[in-house]
């Protein structure tokens, strides 16, 4: 047997438990008061042992009792068990306590009962409008709010856990809509990815927490709505008086270093002149550290050095305005504060700080080492140079103060004259080839072992609807191809594969004045060169596709023969245009290739065309189309001739002869 004593005022509660021959458990319980002793019923609280038999499973709960269930509510009387103990203190029941209010109010003290949650926690019992049994027994009753809410002020705090990914002015009314009381929620901001809210009275709170799980977002998932108890917000109470202001002012220029241009708010809340006059300034509070910027801005803007150690700084949202007022500000010692990630460091990073503190913050034990951690600094302040006292090395950078307009974008690069004659003739002829209605001639262009592949941009959209279907169905796209099989399929090997597979494609148009040519590697044995230029499909079968595609080559080609080319590789990657590339494309027909470039012409215009050429250095076909379109006129076909050589209008094949 294990005696268990509990003693009140006027009140004693002695509670045995007994050992049966069974191996099961009985417990006896005796209330006492004012010289009377009151023996309850034998009852039983009977735990059947913990077995595991075959057939039977296992059973580790508490037996289903009754007598036990009613006696904890508060009992009535008769039942399973006998009458409940408070139904034998009709004639001597006293209350818990020495006051003198109704024993109804009390709830009485039962030791098998596990307290529910105190102030301010929701009571599922109390919501769903159970109560204890008779006289306010039994652990139930009590002076609660109706809904389950109680807080010793009236304010609640609202949060929407992952709220930040919603819009404001979705999320809001979204909860308005079905929230059987109107609100105007207070102080609406984020926390992490939270989103919290605080409303002021109990009616709101309830209706709100009602409306969790009840609003599903786009991507299907219920959103929760978490309702709790409050203090009211601090920026409700942090409001400073003007004389308030004006004593703080005071302790900040006693606290100012005019040498070096250094102000230390260093612990500033126990400053003992505003502790002597009951100011209480918190630098957490929003409205405190405007205030502190707002008097730094009016009167020492010039700020270099800042203190803000030892004042239980927790985020930085606060700190941001210091980044437009206090745009000097070199130093920044924010030591000893409550600072948990790094991501606060987002908020200030405009400042160009050289010197910063930021040990004893939490955040610094989220690094596995020291590097890591000035890395993670450095990133958001690059010009860095000395972290918690310690000396970085210097920072690798451009020392760029000023804007620096970028140069415009230089024509093609062909390393030499030679390189060039022989790069533009072989594009010349390839691309004759390729936009005439038969491309089997450029069996001659390619090597015996030569490979093509093409790729398009990688993207979800429906290859189908827009202009490269017919390319993005053979693409070859690193990043969107992860079968190796499929990348040996798509790369095709041998000069009769790569141009029967030219062949499928649609026929083309190519804009020549359009290309831009760089070559980067030249011995006696490779030339590798890259073109690039926009195109557009021709009509076909009364079909034609009015959009303009760019494309991008890099070309690996051999010698072939005494003067010519041969492509051994070739990565052809096509995409769709920008504005300014169609704008600029085809703003001139360009020639119509054919085996003799100059037509059958007056004696006048042959010599006129001959002069032109020369004086030019145009090719016979490009001065002829000059003249052509200036209708024969030398002198203006000359000054047209000048004025777009200088604009860098003239394409590099026009000058090949």
């Amino acid at each position: 047997m294990i005696p268990i004593w509990k003693s009140y005022s006027n009140l004693a509660v002695v509670t045995r438990v007994l050992n049966d021959d069974y191996g099961d458990f009985v417990v006896k319980r005796e209330v006492s008061s004012t010289g009377l002793t009151v023996q309850e019923a034998e009852h039983d609280d009977r735990t059947q042992p913990f077995r595991n038999r075959k057939g039977r499973g296992s059973h580790k709960g508490r037996s289903f009792d009754r007598s036990r269930r009613d006696r904890q509510r508060g009992g009535h009387s008769g039942g399973f068990g006998g009458p409940g103990p408070r139904s034998r203190l009709d004639d001597t029941d006293v209350t818990m306590s020495d006051s003198s209010q109704d024993s109804s109010s009390q709830s009485r003290f039962n030791p098998y009962v596990r307290p529910r949650g105190g102030p301010g926690r929701f009571d599922r019992s109390k919501r769903q409008g159970k109560s204890g049994g008779g006289g306010g027994g039994g652990g139930g009753g009590g002076n609660r709010a109706r809904g389950g809410l109680r807080a010793q002020s009236n304010w609640y705090k609202v949060t929407i856990p992952h709220g930040r990914k919603y819009d404001k002015k979705w999320l809001v009314p979204a909860l308005q809509n079905i929230c059987s009381v109107p609100y105007t929620p207070i102080h609406y901001h984020f926390d992490h990815h939270r989103v919290q809210f605080y409303v002021d009275d109990s009616a709101t709170a309830s209706a709100l927490h009602r409306c969790s799980h009840k609003i599903t977002d786009s991507d299907g998932y219920k959103v929760e709505v978490q309702v709790n108890p409050s203090n009211p917000p601090a920026f409700l109470q942090s409001d400073l008086k003007p004389e308030h202001l004006e004593h703080l002012k005071q302790c900040m220029a006693k606290r100012f270093d005019g040498s070096q241009q250094a102000l230390d708010l260093n612990n500033i809340r126990m400053d003992p002149d505003l502790v002597s006059q009951n100011i209480d300034v918190i630098l957490n509070r929003r409205t405190i550290m405007e205030a502190v910027i707002k008097i730094i801005e009016e009167n020492i803007p010039e700020l270099a050095c800042l203190n803000l150690s030892n004042n239980r700084i927790h985020k930085l949202d606060d700190l941001t305005d210091l980044v437009t007022k206090v745009p000097n500000l070199k130093s920044l010692n924010l030591s000893n504060n409550e600072l948990k990630t790094d991501r606060d460091l987002e908020k200030i990073k405009g400042l160009k700080l050289v010197e910063l503190w930021l040990n004893r913050n939490p955040l610094c034990e989220l690094f596995k080492d020291q590097a890591a951690y000035i890395s993670a600094v450095r990133q958001r302040f690059p010009r860095l140079l000395k972290l918690d006292g310690h000396d970085l090395p210097p920072p690798i950078g451009f020392d760029v103060e000023t804007r620096t307009a970028i140069p415009p974008c230089k024509g093609s690069y062909f390393g030499s004259d030679e390189i060039k004659g022989l790069v533009l003739q072989f594009l010349q002829q390839y691309y004759s080839i390729y936009d005439s209605g038969d491309r089997q001639p450029l069996l001659n262009a390619y090597h015996d072992g030569a490979s093509l592949s093409i790729t398009t941009p990688y993207t979800t959209q429906n290859p189908s609807r827009n202009s490269l279907g017919e390319y993005h169905k053979d693409s070859r796209n690193l990043k969107r191809v992860k079968d190796s099989t499929m990348r040996f399929r798509l790369l095709k090997h041998t000069r009769l594969n790569v141009v029967a597979f030219l062949n499928e494609f649609p026929k083309t148009q190519h804009d020549i004045a359009s290309f831009t040519v760089d070559v980067n590697t030249y011995t006696n044995m490779l030339l590798s060169f890259t073109v690039s230029g926009v195109f557009k499909e021709v009509v076909v079968d009364g079909k034609s596709r009015e959009s303009t595609m760019a494309f991008f080559r890099v070309l690996i080609t051999v010698p072939a023969g005494t003067s010519g080319l041969c492509i051994v590789n070739d990565q052809l990657f096509v995409r769709m245009a920008t504005t300014e590339e169609i704008r600029r494309a085809f703003v001139a027909p360009a020639p119509t290739p054919s085996s003799s470039p100059v037509p059958t012409l007056t004696a006048p215009q042959q010599e006129m065309l001959t002069s032109f050429s020369q004086k030019s250095g145009m090719n016979l076909e490009w001065s002829q189309k000059c003249l052509l379109d200036n209708e024969w006129d030398f002198n203006r076909a000359a000054q047209i001739f000048t004025q777009l050589k200088a604009d860098g209008k003239i394409p590099d094949v026009a000058f090949i002869k």
